[in-house]
């Protein structure tokens, strides 16, 4: 049971970094308001992290580039906690920003995303596929 949820819970991570990582390229203006003023080529810049979670997304499905692609998105997700969503939660909070609450509610949501990619950093044998070691015993 542990090692379907695990796989289930993977699964979701996939899917959900290659919604998000499109979402980038199929509609890249409601990222627009998120990118803080001081970051040059705001255009290019969405499309490249969408293109980062798309790629962290497949990375995340092979079992030798699983652990690094966890640390990756666990990296873009603390570059984005610290760089994106409490500036943008600070500005919201001193002009009573109509999205104050919304921001404020996805702060702890990206450390329950941090946890998540934070399963799959090392070889988890919940995920692994089955590995039956056949051994050979002589007989004399």
């Amino acid at each position: 049971m542990k090692k379907q949820l695990a796989k289930i819970l993977l699964y979701l991570m996939v899917a959900f970094y290659l919604m998000m990582g499109s979402m980038h390229f199929v509609s890249p203006a409601q990222y627009n308001t998120m990118v803080p003023a001081w970051v040059p080529w705001p255009s290019f810049l969405i499309l490249a992290s969408g293109v980062a979670e798309i790629v962290l997304a497949v990375l995340l499905l092979f079992e030798k580039t699983r652990a690094m692609a966890a640390r990756l998105v666990i990296v873009m997700l603390v570059v984005f906690l610290v760089l994106v969503h409490v500036p943008e939660t600070i500005t919201y909070y001193q002009t009573q920003h109509p999205n104050l609450v919304m921001s404020i509610v996805r702060l702890p949501i990206q450390l329950v995303f941090i946890a998540w990619a934070w399963m799959f950093t090392e070889s988890n044998p919940l995920i692994q596929p089955d590995k039956t070691v056949l051994r050979h015993e002589k007989t004399d």
